[in-house]
């Protein structure tokens, strides 16, 4: 086996392997981007101890947040089904490093998943003096890494991306989307980045992909799962484009609203989390009560996915929402959206260095 530089393009901390024929990614009018850790994998990399051990872990071991590789391969499937393409347009963003990249594509497999591209962190080379603050500094090497990603796809591509609450990846994602479409200027830009303690070399490799890109919004939708169990409220701030959940099953019946998956899909993911994953049907009709709660979920998805989980024995017979659920609202792109919010869809200006609303 190759070494890993010699099957890669590195750009400072930045490794890309790419895992489609070059020039694939433009035929992709949608791409899927999932952070790995905490996301998609249940690793912890905060600490070099915490590293060692993740760098160690054998792929077999490596173990999954429930439900996410049932998702991916069912999204996998809702692609191939309705575009006619074998290859699912999924990317991955991890700050492992690159010596994992073996055995995390061997993990790809175990799970029968074939990403495009997957993006992984050189810190093992941040273990000296002078660059040891950058283990756990994400800010600059996702958003580059992000920014590496969109100048490969269509110009106007739609991204549905997945990160979680102890990376600071909803402001990360949102950083991305206000970059891409030029809702801050070049100054703006770089006092936030210099706050997340971007290095100015950085900050210019990101401004200079800026450059490159289409003046467009490619994102879609955000998914945040809550592994550090962060108030979901917090994230209104970004607007309701970004969608703070406690579960995969709780992402599962938002994307079947927004008709991304359908009966079959959402069957499978939540069958896995309760045999394989010890989840338990309370726990899911109290997840799905939540989603209403919270205004995520409309009337017309809350009644189609009551009447079929109560069907499958996924829910109770005679389960209820404890609240009324909101009617939906269908925009001219297609986008379902729900009555009774204050906050937009996206936020016009963010404040990213405060953490009030």
């Amino acid at each position: 086996m190759a070494d890993w530089r010699d099957r890669s393009q590195i750009s400072d901390d930045v490794v890309y392997f790419r895992y489609s024929p070059d020039g694939f990614e433009k035929n992709c009018d949608e791409v899927y981007v999932w952070d790995l850790d905490k996301t998609y994998l249940d690793t912890a990399i905060e600490t070099f101890s915490q590293l060692m051990v993740t760098v160690m872990e054998r792929a077999f071991y490596k173990k999954n947040v429930p439900g996410t590789k049932t998702l991916i391969q069912a999204l996998s499937a809702k692609w191939s089904n309705k575009s006619g393409h074998q290859r699912f347009p999924v990317f991955f963003i991890t700050a492992s490093p690159p010596q994992m990249e073996i055995r995390i594509s061997e993990k790809f497999s175990i799970d029968k998943i074939i990403p495009l591209g997957c993006f992984y962190k050189d810190n093992l080379r941040n273990l000296t003096p002078k660059r040891f603050w950058r283990l756990r500094k994400q800010v600059g090497y996702k958003l580059q890494a992000l920014m590496q990603l969109r100048v490969k796809l269509k110009e106007n591509v739609k991204q549905v991306v997945w990160g979680d609450d102890s990376e600071s990846d909803a402001i990360i994602y949102n950083l991305y989307s206000d970059i891409c479409s030029r809702r801050l200027g070049t100054n703006d830009i770089r006092n936030i980045l210099k706050f997340y303690s971007v290095t100015a070399e950085q900050i210019d490799t990101i401004l200079l992909l800026q450059s490159q890109c289409p003046e467009n919004d490619p994102i879609d939708k955000i998914y945040i799962n809550l592994a550090a169990d962060t108030d979901p409220d917090y994230y209104l701030k970004f607007g309701r484009r970004t969608v703070a959940t406690y579960n995969t099953f709780q992402v599962v019946c938002d994307l079947f609203q927004q008709d991304r998956l359908g009966y079959d899909e959402i069957f499978l993911i939540a069958d896995d989390m309760l045999k394989n994953y010890g989840f338990t049907i309370e726990e899911l009709m109290r997840s799905f009560d939540d989603l209403v709660r919270r205004h995520i979920l409309g009337e017309i998805t809350v009644l189609k996915l009551v009447t079929f989980f109560q069907a499958k024995g996924i829910f109770f017979s005679g389960y209820k929402t404890s609240v009324e659920p909101a009617k939906e609202l269908l925009d001219v792109s297609g986008r379902v959206d729900v009555e009774g919010h204050f906050e937009p869809w996206v936020q016009d200006r963010i404040d990213y260095i405060h953490d009030y609303r």
